[in-house]
């Protein structure tokens, strides 16, 4: 299956944030936790280059917690300010202030020696489609100001959002890239939901999600089905669907029934918490 998914608000969307870049001290990248790296826009480093960067690795009760101590090991050998968070229980959110002026130290700094004092920090939130953008801005300004949803493509347009006398934020549309160099990449992006389902092959993606958890996460799809995994990954997709009434008539698998629910439990943790992807290894920071 070929991965790409590059509608055209994603194209004025970076336009917007190529002109809005200059008013800004700090970029705050959501990542998710369960793929840093392939759920990092590689426009995002240009954009911001010259800029405080602080990374979020949202998302992080459903990835495994011992590959994000290392990712955040990782990033901060790359001499980015880091922080775990789940948006939607609130987890990490008390922290966001103190990395915030981690990450502005040195701004701040500049700014004392100029007598520029207490000018409010300006942070731009950025991100891939689905990553939880705008969950963190409501968790973070403790109130809805910004639109949500569990699909890609919620935030079409720039908002400002003043918190409080020291911060203002401009929430961006999820942007991804023109194309994928490694088709891996865009399908460990299908697989979390930041590519919309309705162009995809569910029933195949929901195939390389057994054959993943069967390979790195063995066990998690016996708790979760009670099936053998002693198989290959078709066979126990039938048998998924035989535990789970997911048949046509005839007692044939309906495959597009069962994709749906194999993607939902994947998605929302119910297989529990895994991680797509280990930082580089031997990678100098």
């Amino acid at each position: 299956m070929n991965y790409q998914w590059y509608p055209g608000h994603m194209t004025k969307a970076r336009r917007m944030m190529e002109e809005n870049i200059k008013l800004i001290d700090l970029v705050i990248e959501l990542v998710d936790a369960r793929l840093p790296l392939s759920s990092r826009n590689p426009d995002i480093d240009v954009l911001a280059r010259n800029k405080a960067r602080l990374i979020l690795l949202n998302k992080s009760d459903l990835a495994d917690e011992s590959a994000n101590r290392d990712w955040v090991e990782y990033f901060r050998g790359k001499g980015f300010s880091v922080l775990l968070m789940d948006s939607r229980s609130g987890a990490g959110i008390r922290q966001t202030n103190a990395a915030v002026e981690e990450a502005c130290r040195e701004k701040r700094e500049r700014d004392r020696r100029k007598g520029i004092i207490n000018r409010p920090i300006r942070a731009m939130v950025v991100g891939i489609p689905n990553v939880g953008k705008s969950t963190f801005i409501n968790a973070y300004a403790g109130r809805a100001c910004a639109k949500t949803g569990n699909k890609p493509g919620v935030t079409k347009g720039k908002q400002w959002i003043r918190l409080n006398k020291n911060m203002e934020l401009l929430d961006t549309p999820g942007i991804l890239w023109p194309k994928f160099d490694d088709q891996k990449v865009g399908q460990r992006l299908a697989m979390v939901g930041s590519i919309r389902d309705e162009i995809l092959n569910t029933q195949e993606l929901s195939l390389e999600i057994v054959d993943f958890m069967q390979a790195e996460y063995p066990g998690a799809l016996c708790q979760r089905y009670g099936v053998s995994e002693e198989q290959p990954a078709l066979n126990m997709l039938d048998e998924i669907a035989q535990r789970r009434g997911c048949l046509k008539k005839g007692a044939e698998t309906d495959y597009a029934k069962l994709s749906g629910i194999i993607l939902d439990d994947f998605r929302s943790g119910r297989l529990g918490r895994f991680t797509l992807e280990k930082p580089p290894a031997g990678e100098e920071a």
